[in-house]
């Protein structure tokens, strides 16, 4: 993807022999999803050139005096801008690229919207991790170097996520790393020097900041455009195939309203609250057109109660969509939705509100009061149809009449033929929409359906003896909503648990370099017991024993026993381990926590080429407290498979000096479960 490393000899770690790999899809696939992608890789690199040419086209044209060079400069920044149209014009040709992302299967069926991922630049984490680990934690980065190319290797993987399951959940396991990775090393009062970069999925427009917050903002957008992609790419001729898409676009509104709340003020146009609002709202209309296709799937009889069901249903879709225009047609979000994607919104708004009518036209105009026909339940579900009968009706009355109902039947027909002339002439109205064969063919046909229905009865005095038909209630037998993120079923192991626990072993709290202590057990007396869990702290201390003389205090934690790391021993292990040396010299290495300064606010100024200055705004990192379980559990290292078998292993020289003594501690693992704690939900960037 962007500015992506591809691998000197790719090896195909293939599942189910779909082209997918475990752990992130192969770049060099040649799919129709991977050629779309790469297609908006490469116009971000074109709008950020044309981008920088204008800033600096206006920069020029500010400090200019002479007229004939600021005359120049308004003639290249009229080309530049025009460039920058036509990019913009391209992007959005992408965005509304829908038919790569359907189920391979033909069918007749409109297509749904997904969304494209947010594209980014690499990021070398091996000399910041190296130099904080070796500043903060007192020990040798290079230690750490299998640790930070996993980390790397994640990341890169996550740029090219399979379109499943597997891939969103390598997103969602990256996302909580990140919350892990926050805690080890980004402390709340200094920034690290990295530079994460996310490009604008609708605009274009790179955004770059100095903080894990647009990193986490952004592998979450893309979460959410996994699931819509997964949504799109169910087949939708089937039960199964349907409530898969259902439940993807639920998925998806909740990871993206879950950003929504969780980033206030994020400093890219597609995260904004007010995009995010629109985004959610265009999942879960899609989720209710999906809910409709799922009742109509095994056919639709001509019989009363089903009719009255599926008119009501064609009506809910057709009122969130026409909710969603609305929405979609609202400064500031008007300025940056692609046309298609608005224009696409009226289009099933009135295509939907045309099927109610006309099903509601069939179910009065087919309509017979039969022996046994049980008229109150009727009665019932005719009335609880409309808000109000029309003037001079009643329901009971026109389920008797036959004149009655096929004359409000035929005023539905009416309704219905307006609304699919108006569905046809938008769509005729955008070029991209013009430009999708199965949802002209769509169109066309439901149009001609009524229409050839309205013929079969018309009338000659139609025009003086039809009503004006009410609108149907919308009512759903399945409410969609959404479902938020479910991170907590995720068990992710943190990468640097060597470093020791997170509650004690953060970057938000500084410690003295570890002291060694020499002392021997007086007639198996330590002088000192221990309290806490992992790691365990000296508490009692006996002045005159021989550890206190060495220098041991009340309060330090016990890091290392004899070259033994302690940092995840309990208070009986350790306890276990010093009786086991009897009277012997025992070296025990400790540290003291220092008095945490007082928490201020991450201050970092965000780097928006070619954005408005609302969006070019001060980035707040709110860190809380960090909490983790106090159990431990022992596992293997966890196997993150990118798509190359080369690891990122960068052995950048560190800029400070390595420790004089450094011993290799043994690797205990311990598996973290997802806490939301490290995930900092309060977290915003403002």
């Amino acid at each position: 993807m962007t500015d992506a490393l591809l691998p000197a000899a790719p090896q195909p770690l293939e599942k189910e022999n779909d082209g997918y790999f475990r752990k992130g899809c192969n770049p060099l696939a040649q799919t129709g999803r991977s050629k779309l992608q790469n297609q908006r890789a490469a116009l971000n690199q074109q709008i950020l050139k044309a981008v920088r040419m204008r800033t600096g086209a206006e920069n020029l044209l500010k400090v200019a005096t002479n007229s004939k060079v600021r005359e120049q400069v308004r003639l290249e920044l009229s080309f530049v801008n025009s460039d920058l149209q036509m990019l913009k014009e391209e992007l959005e040709g992408l965005n509304i690229s829908v038919g790569v992302y359907q189920n391979t299967e033909e069918a007749f069926t409109i297509p749904l919207i997904p969304l494209g991922l947010k594209e980014t630049k690499d990021v070398d984490f091996s000399v910041v991790l190296k130099d904080f680990i070796l500043e903060h934690y007192s020990e040798d980065g290079y230690l750490y170097e299998d640790e930070i190319a996993d980390l790397m290797d994640l990341r890169q993987a996550c740029r090219t996520p399979s379109r499943d399951e597997a891939g969103v959940e390598l997103l969602m396991t990256y996302f909580i790393q990140l919350g892990f990775v926050e805690s080890r090393f980004f402390p709340p009062t200094r920034q690290m020097g990295l530079l994460f970069t996310w490009y604008d999925s609708l605009t274009g427009v790179p955004v770059s900041q100095q903080n894990l917050l647009l990193e986490k903002a952004s592998v979450l957008f893309n979460t959410g455009a996994l699931y819509t992609q997964i949504g799109t790419r169910c087949d939708r001729q089937t039960q199964a195939g349907l409530e898969s898409a259902i439940d993807a676009f639920q998925r998806a509104a909740g990871v993206l309203n879950y950003l929504k709340e969780t980033f206030t003020h994020t400093p890219s146009y597609d995260m904004s609250p007010a995009m995010l609002s629109v985004l959610v709202k265009m999942m879960l209309a899609q989720a209710q057109e999906s809910v409709f296709e799922k009742i109509g799937l095994p056919g639709i009889r001509n019989e009363f109660f089903m009719l009255v069901g599926v008119a009501q249903e064609a009506a809910q879709v057709g009122e969130v969509y026409q909710q969603l225009h609305a929405a979609m047609s609202q400064a500031p979000v008007k300025e940056n939705i692609p046309y298609s994607w608005a224009s696409l919104a009226c289009v099933k708004a009135h295509h939907y509100a045309a099927l109610a009518h006309y099903f509601t036209a069939i179910l009065l105009i087919d309509h017979q009061v039969k022996p046994g026909t049980d008229l109150d339940h009727q009665e019932k579900c005719l009335s609880q149809l409309y808000d109000h009968m029309p003037e001079g009706l009643t329901p009971l009355a026109t389920l008797k009449n036959d004149q009655q109902r096929r004359q409000l039947g035929k005023s539905h027909l009416c309704r219905a033929m307006a609304h699919h002339e108006e569905s046809v002439r938008e769509a005729s109205l955008c070029k991209k929409l013009r430009s999708i064969e199965v949802l002209q063919k769509v169109l066309c046909a439901a149009q001609e359906r009524s229409r050839l229905t309205y013929a079969r009865h018309q009338e000659d005095d139609d025009l003086l003896n039809l009503m004006d038909a009410p609108s149907v209630v919308a009512k759903t037998e399945q409410e969609v909503d959404i479902i938020l993120p479910q991170f907590s079923k995720l068990t992710v192991t943190d990468f640097f648990q060597k470093l020791g626990p997170l509650s004690v072993f953060s970057a938000n709290k500084r410690w003295t370099p570890p002291r060694s202590i020499r002392f021997t057990a007086e007639e198996g007396d330590l002088g000192f017991t221990l309290r806490g869990n992992a790691p365990v702290q000296v508490h009692f201390l006996d002045p005159y024993c021989s550890a206190s003389v060495a220098g041991a205090r009340e309060g330090d934690y016990i890091v290392s026993i004899q070259l033994v790391d302690c940092k995840w021993l309990t208070v009986s292990e350790v306890m276990k381990l010093l009786k086991s040396f009897g009277e012997d010299e025992i070296e025990m290495k400790v540290v003291s926590l220092l008095d945490s300064t007082s928490s201020m606010h991450n201050k970092s100024a965000t780097y928006s080429v070619g954005m408005q200055k609302t969006y070019s705004m001060i980035c707040l990192a709110i860190d809380d407290d960090d909490k983790t379980d106090k159990t431990k559990k022992i596992s293997k290292k966890l196997s993150f498979l990118s798509w190359g078998t080369n690891k990122n292993r960068q052995k950048s020289a560190s800029t400070l000096c390595l420790p004089s003594v450094g011993a290799a501690r043994p690797q205990v693992k311990k598996k973290l479960p997802s806490p939301f704690s490290l995930l900092n939900p309060d977290s915003s960037l403002y």
